[in-house]
């Protein structure tokens, strides 16, 4: 099993991209994310045996889920961003986070957008992307392994399902942008809430 502090450096080392979250005239906001290619580099040197898959849940807003899995831990991030492209990066930025890597700021930054040349971040620093977590900063806990849990999650994505076949998931990616509920209450109004989109 790889070392945490190896697979938080190779984390780092590869927040060289920059995802466009939204756009608002000619302004484009942005955040970083590790570059794809730079990241399979630097975690080939740390654990071998890592695995990234992604899934889209919605293609319009894009919608995106990367799982990455490393160290003996999976951690998947969820994004929606301007692209299908953007979107993968920032859900990839997402899972760096759960992993105790993030942006510099924290925060996305606002920058020039050209429709032609796409967000200006030439004036972003290069190598201020990736910020330092401590090194001793423990990972977010896994989540909850409750046999209840697991099946409202269940009902959710089996209803998730029904609503990208009626054309209607980026709706529903909206309501579940935030993920299932911590809690069986939360899950079971976020369940509601997609049974009146599917009625409705």
């Amino acid at each position: 099993m790889a070392d945490l502090d190896r697979v938080r450096e190779a984390l780092r080392a590869s927040m060289t991209a920059w995802a466009t979250l939204e756009l608002r005239g000619d302004q484009a906001r942005v955040t970083t994310a590790p570059d794809p290619d730079a990241l399979a580099l630097h975690l080939d040197r740390a654990d071998p045996d890592w695995g990234l898959t992604w899934a889209c849940d919605s293609a319009a807003p894009p919608v995106v889920r990367a799982r990455l899995s490393v160290a003996g831990r999976v951690r998947e991030g969820l994004a929606t961003a301007h692209t299908l492209h953007d979107a993968k990066l920032a859900a990839l930025a997402d899972a760096a986070r759960l992993f105790g890597v993030s942006a510099a700021s924290g925060e996305t930054t606002w920058v020039e957008y050209d429709p032609e040349e796409g967000a200006n971040t030439t004036d972003l620093e290069p190598g201020a992307p990736a910020s330092a977590a401590p090194r001793s900063a423990p990972l977010p806990p896994e989540p909850p392994r409750d046999p209840q849990m697991e099946k409202a999650r269940r009902h959710i994505e089996d209803l998730l399902e029904q609503l990208k076949s009626a054309g209607r998931g980026g709706e529903a990616a909206r309501i579940i942008m935030r993920g299932y509920g911590e809690t069986l209450e939360e899950s079971r109004a976020i369940y509601k809430d997609l049974q009146a989109l599917l009625k409705g």
